[in-house]
C-alpha cells in the first residue's frame, strides 16, 4: 500500500500519482497522512482505487470522482465530492457547505452532519447523511436521492426538479415547489438499499418522510410569480 505523508510530500505529487495509475497496477489502496485541511485532495480520480485520508481536509476533496473510493477519516470542507460521476466518497466526520454539489452519480456518505446547500443542483448522485443538513439543501436538485437521517434546515428542496428527498427527522421549512409526498413500496425499497450501501441498514426506512417537486414551477405562470426567484 503506497503511503503519502503530506507533512513532507507535495499534494500535487500525490494527485498526479493517483491520476497516472497504470492499467492493471496493483497499487489500488493508498493512505494519505497529515492532510491538515489541505484543499483538493484526491480530486479528478478516474480509476478503481481506494484512497484513505487520515485526517480532515479542506475544499473539494474527492471532486469530479470517477470509480474511486475516497474515505476521509475526519471532516471535510466545502464542496466535498463536488461534480462526482461514480464511485464513493465517505466522510467519517462532518461536511461543510454544498457537499455533493452538481453530482451526476456515485454515492456520498456523511457519517456526521452536513452544512447548508447539501446536494445543491444534484444531477443523479446519491447522498446519505447520518446526521442533519443545513438550509437550502437540495436547492434546484434535478435527479438522484438525498437521504437525511436527522433533521433538515430551512427551504429544503427549493426549486426542486425530480430528485427524491427522504428525511427521518424534522424539516424546518420547505422551499418553493417542494412538498411532502406519499412513501410507496418502491420508495421504501430504494431507501432501504441506500441505507444499506451507506452502512446504516439498522435504520428503519418506514421512519422517513419523502419530499419532492409539486411540478408547479416547470413553466412560467404569472399566477406563480411570487414563488420564483
Amino acid at each position: 500500500m503506497p503511503v503519502v505523508d503530506l507533512a513532507t510530500a507535495e499534494l500535487r505529487t500525490l494527485n498526479q500519482a493517483l491520476h497516472h495509475q497504470a492499467p492493471g497496477s496493483n497499487e489500488t489502496a493508498w493512505e494519505v497522512l497529515n492532510p491538515h485541511g489541505a484543499h483538493a485532495v484526491a480530486v479528478g480520480l478516474n480509476a478503481p482505487v481506494t484512497v484513505t485520508i487520515k485526517g480532515s481536509v479542506g475544499y473539494y476533496c474527492g471532486g469530479m470522482n470517477r470509480e474511486a473510493q475516497v474515505v476521509v477519516d475526519g471532516s471535510a470542507g466545502p464542496g466535498v465530492a463536488e461534480n462526482m460521476m461514480s464511485g464513493q466518497v465517505r466522510v467519517k466526520g462532518d461536511a461543510s457547505q454544498y457537499a455533493g454539489a452538481t453530482g451526476h452519480g456515485g454515492l456520498l456518505v456523511v457519517e456526521g452532519n452536513a452544512s447548508s446547500r447539501c446536494g445543491i443542483s444534484m444531477k443523479g448522485i446519491d447522498i446519505v447523511v447520518r446526521g442533519n443538513v443545513g438550509h437550502m439543501s437540495a436547492f434546484m436538485a434535478q435527479a438522484g436521492n438525498l437521504v437525511v437521517c436527522g433533521d433538515a434546515g430551512d427551504a429544503l428542496g427549493d426549486s426542486i426538479y425530480e430528485a427524491r428527498l427522504f428525511v427521518r427527522g424534522s424539516v424546518k421549512s420547505l422551499g418553493a415547489d417542494c412538498i411532502e409526498k406519499e412513501m410507496r413500496p418502491e420508495h421504501l425499497k430504494l431507501l432501504g438499499e441506500l441505507l444499506g450501501k451507506a452502512g446504516f441498514d439498522g435504520i428503519d426506512p418506514t421512519s422517513f418522510k419523502r419530499f419532492g417537486s409539486a411540478r408547479k414551477l416547470y413553466n412560467f405562470s404569472v399566477d406563480n410569480a411570487d414563488s420564483y426567484g
